[in-house]
């Protein structure tokens, strides 16, 4: 009795602080080499010197690119989906995903240490930045799986640690900024952080199957599965055996009635083996189907991440303060980095208190429409270098201000959708809607950092 008393509570809340760190650990990849774009950014020094004077000016876009190879695996691996998740265990996901990517934040640990020529090191570093976001991909997908089969608060709970991720980035590079170090060991220093958080994850989760609580949520489904395919067999088996007796017993062809009874184990069988039906035994809808109810809250997710990835960060992090060169240092990791962070975080939050417009409204898609706004707003900050537009928010103030409200409605509408979406459909079919509004999630974030390489150049 005590274990089955325990295997019901959460002692010492041990699963949720274990999802946090998961959580969190999904995002560290994204976070930390987003947030580290000035260092990489100095790495490729873009200006060439030949007899005293500059001859040549070469652009990399790094900030473009690093958001464009960081989002393209996350729509690829969204879309193999089905396909990769039955063929490989949940183990070998997880935790090889895990040891990948604790690999390459080693690799580009070490690579602060190393002289390499700008063309290579950019080579070198977009290729880690495309696997290690891969592999994270894959990470993000199986523990939002696996989070699923336990109770609704631990869901939040992983989604906490995933929106605090881009908080722990940027006040690490803040420390590694505000130290009294040399750049390149503070850069080793930050790199060396997500290396820890890595391995804190990977322990974590190899801790998680020793809990009992999370034994008795994560085995039930399997038992329950289990229990399912016995008990259809055993009928269809016994079914089937008395329509054998019935032909031994002189019948030459089966009766209407036995027919029917075999038309009806066949269909038992097909319905298992197929995973289409529900417990009431009602039919799924179809993909169509669950679109043509959900294609607003599609819209809508899709949109808000085209408009927030096509300037986050490949404008927004080359706004320039005009004080001092002291506050330079500091200014993009804060008034960039730690703002969006904080305020995407506090739009998700607020959502939990206040939900505005309703699903039905036609309001909603207007709003998420109207954010298009920030992208002149945000190219109109102080951007340099530039060559067209011209600077109407110079300060400091005005710019973090924006990035505010740009972050802010974000992290709001983003949340509201995807929560909305399953309301829209029969609870049959709220899996299917949620698979549909992470393609299109994925989507948006892919179409936004395609977008950003014409908007920084317009700028």
């Amino acid at each position: 009795m005590k274990g089955r008393r325990d295997a019901h509570q959460d002692r010492g809340c041990l699963v949720g602080i274990i999802f946090f760190i998961l959580g969190l650990g999904t995002l560290l990849p994204w976070n930390f080499f987003m947030t580290a774009s000035l260092y990489f950014q100095g790495r490729l020094n873009t200006t060439e010197w030949s007899n005293g004077t500059v001859v040549v000016r070469k652009e990399y876009y790094f900030n473009n690119w690093m958001t464009l190879l960081s989002q393209l695996p996350l729509l690829l691996f969204t879309l193999l989906n089905s396909i990769l998740y039955q063929r490989i265990s949940e183990a070998i996901r997880i935790a090889g995903s895990l040891v990948f990517i604790l690999l390459l934040f080693i690799l580009t640990a070490v690579l602060v240490k190393v002289p390499m020529g700008e063309d290579r090191f950019f080579s070198v570093t977009m290729a880690t930045i495309w696997f290690i976001n891969s592999f994270g991909a894959v990470l993000q997908g199986s523990l939002f799986g696996l989070v699923g089969l336990l109770p609704q608060k631990y869901s939040a709970v992983f989604m906490s640690g995933q929106g605090l991720a881009g908080t722990f980035a940027a006040i690490a590079m803040l420390i590694a900024i505000g130290s009294d170090a040399d750049s390149e060991s503070a850069a080793l220093g930050y790199f060396i952080t997500p290396c820890v958080g890595t391995l804190l994850t990977l322990f974590s989760y190899l801790l998680l199957s020793r809990l009992e609580f999370a034994q008795y949520h994560l085995n039930k489904s399997n038992k329950y599965e289990a229990g399912t395919t016995d008990e259809l067999l055993k009928e269809s088996s016994t079914v089937e055996n008395g329509k054998v007796n019935g032909h031994v017993n002189g019948s030459a062809g089966g009766s209407p009635a036995e027919n029917e009874v075999e038309a009806s184990a066949d269909g038992t069988k097909r319905a298992f083996l197929s995973l289409k039906q529900d417990e009431s035994g009602q039919a799924k809808a179809s993909v169509v189907e669950v679109f043509k109810k959900i294609w607003v809250m599609a819209f809508c997710v899709t949109f808000v991440f085209t408009v927030t990835l096509s300037v986050f960060p490949a404008v927004t992090a080359d706004v320039r303060t005009i004080f001092s060169q002291k506050w330079e240092r500091f200014f993009i990791s804060v008034c960039c980095f730690l703002t969006f962070n904080i305020n995407d975080w506090l739009g998700r939050t607020i959502t939990t208190l206040i939900r505005w417009p309703r699903k039905e409204s036609r309001l909603f898609p207007v709003l998420v429409v109207s954010r298009v706004v920030f992208i002149p707003l945000l190219m109109f900050c102080n951007v340099q270098s530039r060559n067209y537009l011209p600077v109407y928010f110079s300060h400091d103030a005005a710019f973090t201000a924006i990035m505010a409200l740009f972050s802010l409605s974000s992290g709001y509408f983003v949340c509201l959708s995807m929560s909305y979406a399953p309301q829209l459909v029969e609870p049959k079919d709220a899996e299917t809607a949620g698979a549909l509004m992470t393609f299109f999630l994925a989507l948006g974030l892919s179409i936004g950092a395609a977008l950003s390489f014409p908007l920084r150049a317009l700028v």
